[in-house]
């Protein structure tokens, strides 16, 4: 059960998370340099990838507000900050915790991403995306999404296998 933290955010609200943050597909494009996310929102290069249904999931409207485009780690999360929610967002070190049954998850939505777009991961986040990789391997539900989006959005990502 999800319990809010704090009651004037979006607490009712779900919305679509990027996996992948807008600011690490975005940031190497010229237009966002020239205003951001707004800014990028008329490149068709970025708009493609923004929309791009393999790094879209369902998210309650306060943690993916409160995850913004911090990097994922790997400590466990504490359960509290969001209710039973295992998930755990760290505002003094920038770094988001999700549970270990989505770690595998998140890894191939980042591989899929940076082969996709050519968007270089650090050899920190390669290494953590290749761990989760492992540890977490591929389930009916992934596979089942990768089939829906390839009807609807004609790709696959290929490291759901």
């Amino acid at each position: 059960m999800y319990f809010i933290a704090c009651p004037f955010f979006k607490i009712f609200s779900y919305n679509r998370e990027h996996v992948m943050p807008a600011h690490n597909f975005g940031k190497h494009l010229p237009c966002w340099n020239k205003g951001g996310r707004k800014a990028c929102r008329r490149d068709n290069t970025f708009s493609v990838m923004e929309s791009d249904m393999h790094n879209l999931v369902p998210s309650i409207g306060e943690v993916n507000g409160d995850r913004s485009n911090y990097r994922f780690a790997s400590n466990n999360p504490r359960i509290g900050q969001y209710g039973n929610c295992e998930f755990e967002v760290s505002f003094k070190t920038k770094r988001a915790y999700p549970k270990k049954e989505i770690r595998g998850d998140i890894a191939r939505i980042y591989f899929y991403m940076s082969d996709k777009y050519n968007i270089r991961l650090s050899k920190q986040e390669r290494r953590l995306m290749e761990v989760w990789n492992k540890q977490d391997p591929v389930d009916n539900w992934e596979r089942i999404k990768n089939k829906r989006v390839f009807k609807l959005q004609g790709t696959i990502n290929k490291f759901i296998k």
